[in-house]
């Protein structure tokens, strides 16, 4: 029989794992990203807890939109929380509080079809933001739900991170509410106002070898065995003005401009309190939109403040010149195809000719992913129509 005895002269095992110099820790780090994670991180060790808030690279991934109902039960014992929760707390009661009504206008103009836009922002109207528990991270202010759980608000958990140059901030969901199957996409870039934007739309998105029988989109056109009614000539056609499709894309120019000017608008506080940042996106798990700002563009709405819109919280879009191009059906050489697609343009009129110049493929096409950067490269192919828009 055998026993086991430690010898006295040997010294504790060495944990190869604290040889990792920091360098190589924040690598590991910087490519996890998502600060939820980098919260549980964060109570691992001492050594975890001081590396974290060096981070450059982080992710916010928004969980939930508490109602009005949750908060207000919750205020007389969240005081403090309350004041510490700051402009993005109240996300959607800010920007959803000015959406609402230019969307019940919007849907009288158009029908009841398109009333779902109204409804699903007037559900959101009046909604905070909010992050669930991260499992560490040194944030303990926040709100409490009814079912105890703690939320805390984006300004909250970014406040404990020093060195963030790239931010990525992405909502459970897009704005709009737009019927299933139709397609519709938008990218800003914002300084201290718009800068540009591009909106990608369609009726209806179909798989070519789907498409062998007759229906009809929500542009009213006709499609038979992959083909549109009527020869396509480039140009639009009549009933794009008779069955209402020029008054859908009216309204998707309008509601992506106001989604996006609401977007920057809260981004403010963020964007002072971290001088750090090279690039921020705020983007939702949809899909749907994109705002985003480079270095440059940041540090412009440092220096200049933005002109905020009186009637609700959203930045002042200035007066736009916008270029359309439209084809009733596009087929894509992956075999999607787009039924009454449709490609916006849009840049502020005070823009100067030169910038306006620069090839419309090289910045629309990059504004989407595959296969919709092809789809915007054909459709500016075809004959554009110019409109103009006044100051909102």
């Amino acid at each position: 029989m055998y026993s086991v005895h430690s010898d006295p002269n040997q010294s504790d095992p060495i944990d190869h794992f604290d040889r990792l110099p920091d360098s190589l820790l924040l690598l590991i780090f910087n490519r996890i990203g998502d600060v939820k994670a980098l919260g549980r991180c964060c109570v691992v060790s001492r050594r975890f807890h001081s590396l974290v808030p060096q981070v450059e690279n982080v992710v916010v991934r928004v969980d939930c939109v508490i109602s009005d109902d949750d908060c207000s039960s919750s205020s007389s014992s969240s005081d403090k929380s309350r004041a510490l929760v700051g402009p993005f707390s109240n996300l959607f009661r800010l920007v959803f509080g000015g959406i609402a009504k230019p969307f019940q206008a919007l849907g009288q103009f158009l029908g009841p079809n398109r009333s779902v836009l109204s409804e699903t922002l007037d559900s959101l109207s009046s909604s905070p933001l909010s992050i669930a528990p991260s499992g560490g991270g040194g944030v303990d202010d926040g709100e409490m739900d009814q079912s105890g759980v703690t939320h805390h608000s984006p300004t909250q958990v970014l406040r404990n991170f020093n060195e963030i140059r790239f931010l990525r901030i992405e909502l459970p969901s897009g704005e709009l509410g737009i019927d299933n199957g139709v397609l519709l996409k938008w990218r800003a870039d914002f300084g201290s106002t718009l800068d540009n934007c591009v909106i990608i739309g369609a009726a209806s998105v179909v798989n070519n070898s789907n498409s062998q029988l007759s229906e009809f989109g929500n542009d009213g056109l006709c499609i038979y065995n992959g083909s549109s009614v009527g020869e396509d000539n480039g140009s639009i056609p009549e009933t794009f003005y008779s069955s209402g499709g020029l008054k859908l894309r009216v309204v998707w120019t309008i509601s992506s401009l106001i989604a996006a000017s609401a977007r920057h608008y809260l981004l403010q506080g963020i964007i002072a309190d971290h001088k750090t940042l090279d690039s921020l996106v705020l983007t939702d798990s949809d899909g749907q939109g994109m705002l985003c700002m480079n270095k440059d563009q940041l540090e412009e709405l440092r220096v200049k403040p933005l002109l905020a819109s009186s009637a609700s919280k959203r930045t002042l879009v200035p007066a736009l010149n916008m270029r359309l191009w439209y084809a009733p059906y596009l087929e894509l050489p992956d075999g999607v195809v787009l039924n009454g697609a449709t490609l916006v343009a849009i840049r502020p009129s005070e823009q100067s000719a030169s910038k306006n110049e620069v090839s419309d493929s090289s910045w629309l096409s990059n504004a989407f992913e595959e296969p919709f950067g092809t789809a915007a490269k054909m459709l500016v192919k075809r004959r554009t129509y110019c409109l103009e828009m006044n100051s909102f």
